[in-house]
């Protein structure tokens, strides 16, 4: 975390703590992320208003709010912070340039957004390094990693992990429905008998943790179709006959489709999956967790607060996760 380096009566906590509260709402929520005791963060905030001469957050409405004042500060706060935090990131990433070789891979929802800027970073910071990047499922990458055919790989967690990893959370992905654009789910799952349910492949974590959700919830669903591709998943549901269980992160590569697809909670107990990086035994440095902390950056620009603002109701419940310390992050050792 950012110390309280002083800057005209502004610092640098007392603008981390107000982001953080613009996206949760909740000075406890704030507090629990930041590492930080609730009348501490209220005391940041009480602070960074007086210097400013603005009250930032209307605090008689629950979740709290911003201003219009706020707001207007919000934007060039995130600026700020965004760029202190790659030059941070920078200095970090200098210890990558004595790594020799370093194998990489990464969940395929992340190909066209996340993994290119993560490689590209890499790249630059390893530059004596023989740097291997590859994409694919999630229980592959898993498997490759048990293996040790692989350093790192930023996927889906599965219980048990692969043995001897270390795991690093980067962020839950919450489970949605995916329905055709204007359809009436007031009546929760009954309501989509004249549409056909589309299932993942089975050897895939998501597929396993859907089916694991509806016999659980007593659900009896015809098995018709039954795919490993996103793209065709999504296209099925936009097509108007089609709905599906998925995710926020999921959803969002829909891309063409989108316009025709409605996303809601599920009717039934909420459930996610955990994106993580894990990485195997010999790789008990920090170079893992300054991996991680730039994969949690580049989700949140890309995927997480895109996803918050295009469905609104995630909340806090699709937001980065914090670090482990070292005991957590073994757990799987």
């Amino acid at each position: 975390m950012m110390g309280d380096i002083l800057l005209k009566g502004v610092t640098l906590r007392g603008l981390e703590v107000f982001e953080t509260l613009a996206h949760t709402g909740s000075v406890a929520t704030t507090a629990e992320r930041l590492g930080m005791s609730a009348p501490a963060v209220s005391q940041q905030l009480r602070n960074l208003s007086t210097a400013l001469g603005v009250e930032l957050v209307d605090h008689s409405r629950r979740p709290m709010v911003l201003t219009s004042a706020g707001r207007l500060f919000l934007v060039r706060a995130e600026t700020a912070l965004q760029a202190l935090r790659a030059g941070q990131r920078g200095l970090s990433m200098l210890e990558l340039s004595e790594l020799s070789a370093l194998s990489m891979g990464v969940i395929e929802d992340f190909e066209n957004e996340v993994t290119p800027h993560l490689a590209a970073d890499l790249a630059d910071a390893m530059t004596q390094c023989a740097f291997r990047l590859v994409t694919g499922a999630s229980h592959a990458l898993q498997a490759q990693i048990a293996r040790r055919e692989l350093d790192l790989a930023i996927c889906a967690a599965s219980s048990p992990g692969p043995g001897g990893a270390l795991t690093h959370p980067l962020i839950d992905d919450p489970y949605i429905l995916a329905v055709p654009r204007g359809t009436d789910i007031a009546r929760g799952f009954d309501g989509l008998s004249h549409l056909t349910f589309l299932r993942r492949d089975p050897d895939q974590v998501m597929g396993r943790q859907i089916e694991r959700y509806i016999t659980a919830s007593g659900l009896r669903l015809p098995h018709r179709f039954e795919m490993d591709s996103n793209q065709s998943i999504t296209a099925l549901v936009a097509g108007g006959g089609s709905w599906t269980i998925t995710t926020p992160l999921s959803l969002l590569r829909a891309g063409r489709f989108a316009g025709d697809i409605d996303a809601h909670p599920l009717p039934g107990p909420p459930m996610s999956r955990r994106i993580v990086l894990y990485a195997t035994g010999d790789w008990t440095g920090p170079i893992p967790a300054r991996i991680a902390e730039r994969a949690r950056e580049l989700i949140e620009e890309h995927f997480a607060a895109p996803g918050r603002l295009k469905m609104p109701w995630l909340n806090d419940s699709f937001l980065p996760l914090p670090p482990l310390d070292v005991e957590q992050s073994e757990a799987n050792l």
